[in-house]
């Protein structure tokens, strides 16, 4: 898919989302917020009419790339916001580490 995806983002206090309206189609990404330093990826939903047109992966670069901005770390809970950072080595300075 060559289109651009536009995403917003929504944050709130603890939560927040991005948000990727595709074709008149809505996919997000939820997100906890882990105190100032971290947030905790916790959903990713991409409808059957955007599957497979990287809609997901982009949801999760931006969130990738938002939290390297602001200096936050990563926890991916979304089996598949864990398998895109995985797949991605240039991402993996935002990954939470376990201490």
């Amino acid at each position: 898919m060559d289109t651009k995806i536009e995403i917003t983002r929504e944050e709130g206090d603890s939560k927040g989302r991005y948000l990727a309206v595709v074709e008149g189609h809505e996919a997000e990404m939820t997100y906890s917020r882990l105190g100032a330093s971290a947030i905790i990826i916790d959903h990713t939903g991409v409808p059957e009419a955007l599957r497979g047109r990287g809609v997901g992966e982009a949801l999760v670069r931006r969130g990738v790339e938002d939290a390297r901005a602001e200096g936050r770390k990563i926890v991916p809970l979304c089996p598949f916001a864990k398998a895109q950072i995985d797949c991605h080595p240039e991402w993996q300075d935002v990954l939470q580490r376990k201490s």
